[in-house]
Protein backbone atom coordinates (compact mmCIF):
# COMPACT_ATOMS: atom_id res chain seq x y z
CA UNK A 1 0.00 0.00 0.00
CA UNK A 2 2.96 2.25 1.14
CA UNK A 3 4.21 2.09 -2.75
CA UNK A 4 0.91 2.56 -4.39
CA UNK A 5 0.68 5.70 -2.39
CA UNK A 6 3.97 6.63 -3.47
CA UNK A 7 3.53 6.06 -7.36
CA UNK A 8 0.44 7.67 -6.90
CA UNK A 9 2.28 10.52 -5.43
CA UNK A 10 4.69 10.52 -7.61
CA UNK A 11 2.45 10.44 -10.54
CA UNK A 12 0.49 13.63 -9.46
CA UNK A 13 3.24 15.28 -8.93
CA UNK A 14 5.23 14.45 -12.41
CA UNK A 15 2.09 16.02 -13.80
CA UNK A 16 2.02 18.62 -11.59
CA UNK A 17 5.87 19.69 -12.42
CA UNK A 18 4.97 19.46 -16.22
CA UNK A 19 2.52 21.88 -16.05
CA UNK A 20 4.57 24.54 -13.99
CA UNK A 21 6.94 24.43 -16.04
CA UNK A 22 5.17 24.61 -19.19
CA UNK A 23 3.16 27.57 -17.82
CA UNK A 24 6.49 29.12 -16.33
CA UNK A 25 8.71 28.82 -19.20
CA UNK A 26 5.90 29.45 -22.00
CA UNK A 27 4.90 32.90 -20.10
CA UNK A 28 9.43 33.55 -19.79
CA UNK A 29 9.86 32.72 -23.26
CA UNK A 30 6.59 35.25 -24.58
CA UNK A 31 8.09 37.77 -22.09
CA UNK A 32 11.17 37.77 -24.50
CA UNK A 33 9.66 38.16 -28.15
CA UNK A 34 9.50 34.26 -29.01
CA UNK A 35 6.77 33.31 -31.27
CA UNK A 36 3.95 31.55 -29.90
CA UNK A 37 4.61 28.70 -32.53
CA UNK A 38 8.38 28.47 -31.32
CA UNK A 39 6.52 28.26 -28.07
CA UNK A 40 4.27 25.54 -28.56
CA UNK A 41 7.04 23.05 -30.61
CA UNK A 42 9.52 23.44 -27.67
CA UNK A 43 9.23 24.37 -24.45
CA UNK A 44 5.21 22.57 -24.63
CA UNK A 45 6.77 19.69 -26.14
CA UNK A 46 9.73 19.43 -23.90
CA UNK A 47 7.04 19.86 -21.04
CA UNK A 48 5.10 16.62 -22.05
CA UNK A 49 8.03 14.78 -21.98
CA UNK A 50 9.49 15.86 -19.06
CA UNK A 51 8.36 13.42 -16.84
CA UNK A 52 9.86 10.91 -18.95
CA UNK A 53 13.36 12.80 -19.08
CA UNK A 54 13.08 13.21 -15.32
CA UNK A 55 11.98 9.15 -14.71
CA UNK A 56 14.64 7.90 -16.98
CA UNK A 57 17.73 10.00 -15.96
CA UNK A 58 16.70 8.98 -12.20
CA UNK A 59 16.84 5.45 -13.00
CA UNK A 60 20.23 5.91 -14.67
CA UNK A 61 21.43 7.86 -11.60
CA UNK A 62 19.87 5.23 -9.30
CA UNK A 63 21.03 1.78 -11.65
CA UNK A 64 18.08 0.81 -13.21
CA UNK A 65 19.17 1.49 -16.56
CA UNK A 66 16.74 -1.36 -17.83
CA UNK A 67 13.63 1.10 -16.33
CA UNK A 68 15.55 4.31 -18.36
CA UNK A 69 15.11 2.42 -21.79
CA UNK A 70 12.36 0.67 -21.12
CA UNK A 71 10.08 4.10 -20.20
CA UNK A 72 11.27 5.53 -23.29
CA UNK A 73 9.88 2.84 -25.64
CA UNK A 74 7.16 2.06 -23.77
CA UNK A 75 6.08 5.60 -23.58
CA UNK A 76 6.15 5.78 -27.49
CA UNK A 77 4.17 3.04 -28.17
CA UNK A 78 1.60 4.07 -25.71
CA UNK A 79 2.08 7.86 -27.63
CA UNK A 80 0.81 6.66 -30.98
CA UNK A 81 -1.68 3.81 -29.89
CA UNK A 82 -3.18 4.92 -27.12
CA UNK A 83 -3.27 8.81 -27.19
CA UNK A 84 -4.18 9.29 -30.63
CA UNK A 85 -6.28 5.97 -29.90
CA UNK A 86 -8.70 7.59 -27.66
CA UNK A 87 -7.96 11.04 -29.19
CA UNK A 88 -10.00 9.71 -31.94
CA UNK A 89 -12.49 7.69 -30.63
CA UNK A 90 -13.51 11.46 -29.36
CA UNK A 91 -13.40 12.97 -32.88
CA UNK A 92 -11.88 11.89 -36.15
CA UNK A 93 -8.45 13.67 -36.03
CA UNK A 94 -7.43 15.74 -38.73
CA UNK A 95 -4.05 15.30 -39.73
CA UNK A 96 -2.13 18.20 -41.08
CA UNK A 97 -0.07 18.21 -44.67
CA UNK A 98 3.35 18.84 -41.98
CA UNK A 99 3.07 16.07 -39.64
CA UNK A 100 2.33 13.80 -42.71
CA UNK A 101 5.66 15.30 -44.80
CA UNK A 102 8.14 16.11 -41.89
CA UNK A 103 6.82 14.64 -38.45
CA UNK A 104 6.16 11.71 -38.86
CA UNK A 105 9.06 11.10 -40.90
CA UNK A 106 11.36 12.89 -38.41
CA UNK A 107 9.83 10.17 -35.69
CA UNK A 108 10.48 7.47 -38.44
CA UNK A 109 14.16 8.06 -38.73
CA UNK A 110 14.28 8.69 -35.05
CA UNK A 111 13.26 5.38 -34.24
CA UNK A 112 15.06 3.33 -36.61
CA UNK A 113 18.36 5.64 -35.53
CA UNK A 114 17.54 4.13 -32.17
CA UNK A 115 17.41 0.54 -33.09
CA UNK A 116 20.67 0.68 -35.53
CA UNK A 117 22.31 2.30 -32.39
CA UNK A 118 20.82 -0.09 -29.67
CA UNK A 119 21.91 -3.12 -31.93
CA UNK A 120 25.43 -3.80 -29.88
CA UNK A 121 23.53 -3.98 -26.82
CA UNK A 122 23.86 -0.36 -25.44
CA UNK A 123 23.80 3.33 -25.59
CA UNK A 124 28.10 4.72 -25.68
CA UNK A 125 28.33 8.52 -24.39
CA UNK A 126 28.74 8.99 -28.12
CA UNK A 127 25.43 8.03 -28.71
CA UNK A 128 24.00 9.74 -26.02
CA UNK A 129 25.62 13.02 -27.57
CA UNK A 130 24.53 12.30 -31.06
CA UNK A 131 20.78 12.12 -29.90
CA UNK A 132 21.17 15.34 -28.41
CA UNK A 133 22.74 16.72 -31.29
CA UNK A 134 20.29 15.36 -33.27
CA UNK A 135 17.61 17.49 -31.16
CA UNK A 136 18.96 20.21 -31.03
CA UNK A 137 19.24 20.83 -35.06
CA UNK A 138 15.89 19.99 -34.98
CA UNK A 139 15.09 22.36 -32.80
CA UNK A 140 16.75 24.96 -34.58
CA UNK A 141 14.63 24.25 -37.80
CA UNK A 142 11.56 24.54 -36.24
CA UNK A 143 12.75 28.30 -34.89
CA UNK A 144 14.24 28.74 -38.59
CA UNK A 145 11.00 27.53 -39.64
CA UNK A 146 8.88 28.95 -37.50
CA UNK A 147 10.44 32.26 -38.79
CA UNK A 148 9.62 31.49 -42.72
CA UNK A 149 6.33 30.97 -41.59
CA UNK A 150 5.45 34.03 -39.27
CA UNK A 151 7.30 36.21 -41.88
CA UNK A 152 4.55 35.03 -44.34
CA UNK A 153 1.39 35.23 -42.47
CA UNK A 154 2.55 38.62 -41.45
CA UNK A 155 2.99 39.20 -45.63
CA UNK A 156 -0.65 37.66 -45.73
CA UNK A 157 -1.95 39.55 -42.99
CA UNK A 158 -1.28 43.06 -44.65
CA UNK A 159 -2.70 41.81 -47.34
CA UNK A 160 -6.31 41.47 -45.51
CA UNK A 161 -5.81 37.56 -45.05
CA UNK A 162 -5.48 37.24 -41.86
CA UNK A 163 -6.60 34.68 -39.88
CA UNK A 164 -8.63 34.30 -36.80
CA UNK A 165 -6.12 32.75 -33.93
CA UNK A 166 -7.54 29.57 -32.74
CA UNK A 167 -8.26 28.82 -28.78
CA UNK A 168 -4.96 27.40 -28.31
CA UNK A 169 -3.07 30.28 -29.90
CA UNK A 170 -4.42 32.34 -28.05
CA UNK A 171 -3.41 31.05 -24.46
CA UNK A 172 0.59 31.76 -26.27
CA UNK A 173 -0.69 35.20 -27.71
CA UNK A 174 2.95 37.54 -27.10
CA UNK A 175 2.02 40.02 -24.07
CA UNK A 176 1.79 43.86 -25.04
CA UNK A 177 5.50 45.42 -24.50
CA UNK A 178 6.60 45.41 -20.60
CA UNK A 179 3.57 43.51 -19.92
CA UNK A 180 5.50 40.25 -18.32
CA UNK A 181 8.44 42.36 -16.67
CA UNK A 182 7.08 42.54 -13.43
CA UNK A 183 6.13 39.03 -13.08
CA UNK A 184 9.67 37.66 -14.81
CA UNK A 185 9.94 36.50 -10.95
CA UNK A 186 6.63 34.69 -10.49
CA UNK A 187 7.54 33.25 -13.91
CA UNK A 188 11.02 31.58 -12.66
CA UNK A 189 9.48 30.44 -9.52
CA UNK A 190 7.18 28.50 -11.46
CA UNK A 191 10.20 26.73 -13.79
CA UNK A 192 11.91 26.27 -10.09
CA UNK A 193 9.22 24.37 -8.52
CA UNK A 194 8.13 22.74 -11.39
CA UNK A 195 11.54 21.13 -12.40
CA UNK A 196 11.62 20.63 -7.99
CA UNK A 197 8.24 18.59 -8.73
CA UNK A 198 9.82 16.68 -11.68
CA UNK A 199 12.97 15.02 -9.75
CA UNK A 200 10.77 14.23 -6.48
CA UNK A 201 8.03 13.14 -8.61
CA UNK A 202 10.64 10.85 -10.34
CA UNK A 203 12.42 9.67 -8.09
CA UNK A 204 9.41 8.35 -6.17
CA UNK A 205 7.53 6.75 -9.56
CA UNK A 206 11.07 5.19 -9.93
CA UNK A 207 11.28 3.55 -6.29
CA UNK A 208 7.53 2.42 -6.20
CA UNK A 209 8.15 0.78 -9.97
CA UNK A 210 11.04 -0.94 -8.42
CA UNK A 211 9.13 -2.21 -5.31
CA UNK A 212 6.38 -3.15 -7.82
CA UNK A 213 8.78 -5.59 -10.06
CA UNK A 214 10.15 -7.23 -7.49
CA UNK A 215 6.75 -8.18 -5.48
CA UNK A 216 4.57 -9.28 -9.26
CA UNK A 217 8.34 -11.22 -10.12
CA UNK A 218 8.69 -9.64 -13.60
CA UNK A 219 11.69 -7.14 -14.72
CA UNK A 220 11.89 -3.40 -14.72
CA UNK A 221 11.81 -3.32 -18.31
CA UNK A 222 8.07 -4.87 -18.44
CA UNK A 223 7.34 -2.15 -16.02
CA UNK A 224 8.67 0.29 -17.79
CA UNK A 225 7.01 -0.44 -20.45
CA UNK A 226 3.73 -0.75 -19.10
CA UNK A 227 3.17 1.30 -15.29
CA UNK A 228 5.82 3.60 -15.70
CA UNK A 229 4.93 4.23 -19.69
CA UNK A 230 1.74 4.99 -18.69
CA UNK A 231 2.17 7.07 -15.70
CA UNK A 232 4.98 9.77 -17.30
CA UNK A 233 2.44 10.11 -20.38
CA UNK A 234 -0.27 11.34 -18.55
CA UNK A 235 0.64 15.27 -19.67
CA UNK A 236 0.40 14.04 -23.41
CA UNK A 237 -2.82 11.94 -22.27
CA UNK A 238 -4.55 15.27 -20.84
CA UNK A 239 -3.05 17.40 -23.48
CA UNK A 240 -4.26 15.57 -26.43
CA UNK A 241 -7.58 14.47 -24.69
CA UNK A 242 -8.06 18.69 -24.26
CA UNK A 243 -7.67 19.68 -27.86
CA UNK A 244 -9.57 17.06 -29.53
CA UNK A 245 -12.46 18.13 -27.23
CA UNK A 246 -12.15 21.63 -28.19
CA UNK A 247 -12.03 20.22 -32.03
CA UNK A 248 -7.67 21.50 -31.98
CA UNK A 249 -6.97 17.83 -33.79
CA UNK A 250 -3.90 19.16 -34.82
CA UNK A 251 -2.51 19.67 -31.89
CA UNK A 252 -4.04 16.30 -30.61
CA UNK A 253 -1.96 14.90 -33.36
CA UNK A 254 1.08 17.28 -33.15
CA UNK A 255 1.50 16.45 -29.60
CA UNK A 256 1.78 12.81 -29.59
CA UNK A 257 3.89 12.78 -32.14
CA UNK A 258 6.25 15.67 -31.24
CA UNK A 259 6.33 13.96 -27.35
CA UNK A 260 7.50 10.45 -29.04
CA UNK A 261 10.54 12.25 -31.20
CA UNK A 262 11.32 14.12 -28.25
CA UNK A 263 11.52 11.43 -25.88
CA UNK A 264 13.85 9.58 -28.31
CA UNK A 265 16.41 12.24 -28.80
CA UNK A 266 16.15 14.06 -25.64
CA UNK A 267 15.22 11.45 -22.51
CA UNK A 268 17.09 8.77 -24.22
CA UNK A 269 20.43 11.28 -25.10
CA UNK A 270 20.62 12.46 -21.50
CA UNK A 271 20.45 8.96 -19.85
CA UNK A 272 23.05 8.28 -22.17
CA UNK A 273 25.13 11.33 -21.16
CA UNK A 274 24.39 10.19 -17.62
CA UNK A 275 25.05 6.89 -18.30
CA UNK A 276 29.05 7.77 -18.64
CA UNK A 277 31.81 5.50 -20.06
CA UNK A 278 29.89 2.20 -19.22
CA UNK A 279 26.86 3.04 -21.37
CA UNK A 280 23.43 2.79 -20.83
CA UNK A 281 22.53 -1.04 -21.64
CA UNK A 282 19.68 -2.11 -23.76
CA UNK A 283 18.15 -5.03 -22.36
CA UNK A 284 17.84 -8.54 -24.48
CA UNK A 285 13.97 -7.91 -24.26
CA UNK A 286 13.91 -5.00 -25.86
CA UNK A 287 16.60 -5.64 -28.44
CA UNK A 288 14.23 -8.98 -29.38
CA UNK A 289 10.84 -7.14 -29.51
CA UNK A 290 10.03 -4.04 -28.11
CA UNK A 291 12.27 -2.34 -29.99
CA UNK A 292 11.00 -2.97 -33.22
CA UNK A 293 7.22 -2.61 -32.21
CA UNK A 294 7.87 1.23 -31.52
CA UNK A 295 9.31 1.06 -35.14
CA UNK A 296 6.62 -0.76 -36.48
CA UNK A 297 3.92 1.60 -34.31
CA UNK A 298 5.98 4.75 -36.06
CA UNK A 299 5.80 3.18 -39.76
CA UNK A 300 2.22 2.35 -39.22
CA UNK A 301 0.96 6.04 -38.85
CA UNK A 302 1.71 6.72 -42.30
CA UNK A 303 -0.71 4.78 -44.30
CA UNK A 304 -3.43 5.42 -41.57
CA UNK A 305 -2.83 9.19 -41.74
CA UNK A 306 -2.91 8.75 -45.40
CA UNK A 307 -6.40 7.34 -45.62
CA UNK A 308 -7.89 10.53 -45.96
CA UNK A 309 -5.25 12.61 -44.00
CA UNK A 310 -7.44 11.97 -40.53
CA UNK A 311 -7.29 9.10 -38.17
CA UNK A 312 -11.19 7.84 -38.04
CA UNK A 313 -12.89 6.45 -35.16
CA UNK A 314 -12.40 3.39 -36.40
CA UNK A 315 -8.58 3.70 -37.11
CA UNK A 316 -8.06 4.72 -33.44
CA UNK A 317 -10.10 1.98 -32.10
CA UNK A 318 -7.62 -0.07 -34.22
CA UNK A 319 -5.10 1.83 -32.58
CA UNK A 320 -6.81 1.10 -28.67
CA UNK A 321 -7.29 -2.31 -30.20
CA UNK A 322 -3.28 -3.31 -30.51
CA UNK A 323 -2.26 -1.69 -27.21
CA UNK A 324 -4.12 -3.50 -24.85
CA UNK A 325 -3.04 -6.58 -26.79
CA UNK A 326 0.29 -5.60 -26.77
CA UNK A 327 -0.12 -5.23 -23.10
CA UNK A 328 -1.69 -8.57 -22.88
CA UNK A 329 1.55 -9.83 -24.66
CA UNK A 330 3.80 -8.52 -22.09
CA UNK A 331 1.96 -10.03 -19.00
CA UNK A 332 1.77 -13.33 -20.63
CA UNK A 333 5.17 -13.19 -21.63
CA UNK A 334 6.20 -12.09 -18.29
CA UNK A 335 4.76 -14.92 -16.68
CA UNK A 336 5.21 -17.57 -19.39
CA UNK A 337 1.96 -18.28 -19.79
CA UNK A 338 0.63 -21.78 -21.71
CA UNK A 339 -1.88 -19.23 -23.60
CA UNK A 340 1.07 -17.46 -25.07
CA UNK A 341 2.01 -18.91 -28.38
CA UNK A 342 -1.84 -19.14 -29.13
CA UNK A 343 -2.20 -15.60 -28.60
CA UNK A 344 0.74 -15.05 -31.08
CA UNK A 345 0.02 -17.04 -33.68
CA UNK A 346 -3.74 -15.19 -33.74
CA UNK A 347 -2.36 -11.78 -33.75
CA UNK A 348 0.60 -12.89 -36.26
CA UNK A 349 -1.80 -14.84 -38.22
CA UNK A 350 -5.07 -12.81 -38.31
CA UNK A 351 -5.14 -9.91 -36.34
CA UNK A 352 -2.28 -7.96 -38.41
CA UNK A 353 -2.76 -9.56 -41.56
CA UNK A 354 -6.55 -8.50 -41.71
CA UNK A 355 -5.46 -4.66 -40.66
CA UNK A 356 -3.37 -4.13 -43.14
CA UNK A 357 -5.69 -5.29 -46.15
CA UNK A 358 -8.11 -3.27 -45.10
CA UNK A 359 -5.85 -0.06 -44.81
CA UNK A 360 -4.68 -0.77 -47.90
CA UNK A 361 -8.36 -1.04 -49.65
CA UNK A 362 -9.74 1.85 -47.42
CA UNK A 363 -6.67 3.87 -48.76
CA UNK A 364 -7.02 2.58 -52.31
CA UNK A 365 -11.19 3.74 -52.46
CA UNK A 366 -10.78 7.08 -50.97
CA UNK A 367 -11.64 9.75 -52.83
CA UNK A 368 -9.66 11.92 -54.45
CA UNK A 369 -11.22 15.04 -52.87
CA UNK A 370 -10.61 14.23 -49.63
CA UNK A 371 -7.01 13.74 -49.53
CA UNK A 372 -6.73 17.56 -49.45
CA UNK A 373 -5.96 19.64 -46.15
Amino acid sequence: MLNVLLFVAGLVALVGGAELLVRGASRLALSFGISPLVVGLTIVAFGTSAPEMAVSAGAVLGGQTDLAVGNVVGSNIFNVLFVLGISALIAPLVVHRQVIRQEVPILIGASLLLAVLSLDGRLTLFDGALLLGLLIAYTVFLIVQSRRETRADAAQASAGGAATPSEYDAEFQAPRPGAWDARLPVQLVLILVGLGLLVLGSNWLVTAAVAFATALGVSDVVIGLTIVAAGTSMPEVATSIAAAIKGERDIAVGNAIGSSTFNILGCLGLSGLLAGGAGLIVPQALLAFDIWVMVAVALACLPIFLTGREIARWEGGVFLGYYVAYVGYLILAAQSHAALPAFSNVMMGFVVPLTVVTLVVVLIRRPAGTQAH
